[in-house]
């Protein structure tokens, strides 16, 4: 899948996914883990209210223009800080964000709910 690679993409994490959470402590592990893997410039952070994954919490995506998009679910964003990290670092590194080898991804790659190829307008 051919594709121009992007310099930002945004990173949503689901606001709305139940348990017991620290939503601001899930959000400075983010920054920092971007800000180690110096994409904190590149990696628009932000929270949306459902990915429809309620069933395996915490979700979130991954988007760029132009790319394939992603949402993963079963997420410890504490925990997974530096997955999530890693799995942006990649899919910023893929044409098209079409993700080929997920190892990298750490853990992220076994949270894979879904992954939507980018509209291309005819």
């Amino acid at each position: 899948m051919a594709g121009k690679r992007v310099d930002q993409i945004r990173l949503s994490v689901c606001s709305s996914c139940a348990g017991v959470r620290d939503r601001g402590a899930e959000q400075r592990a983010l920054r920092q883990a971007l800000d180690r893997a110096g994409l904190a410039d590149r990696v628009d952070l932000g929270e949306h209210a459902c990915f429809s994954s309620c069933d395996t919490p915490i979700a979130l995506s991954l988007q760029g223009p132009g790319m394939a998009s992603y949402v993963f679910s079963g997420i410890d964003v504490g925990a997974d800080a530096d997955d999530i990290a890693a799995t942006c670092q990649v899919y910023l590194d893929s044409p098209a964000g079409w993700i080929e080898d997920a190892r990298p991804c750490g853990r992220l790659r076994l949270c894979l709910h879904a992954r939507i190829p980018a509209f291309q307008s005819t």
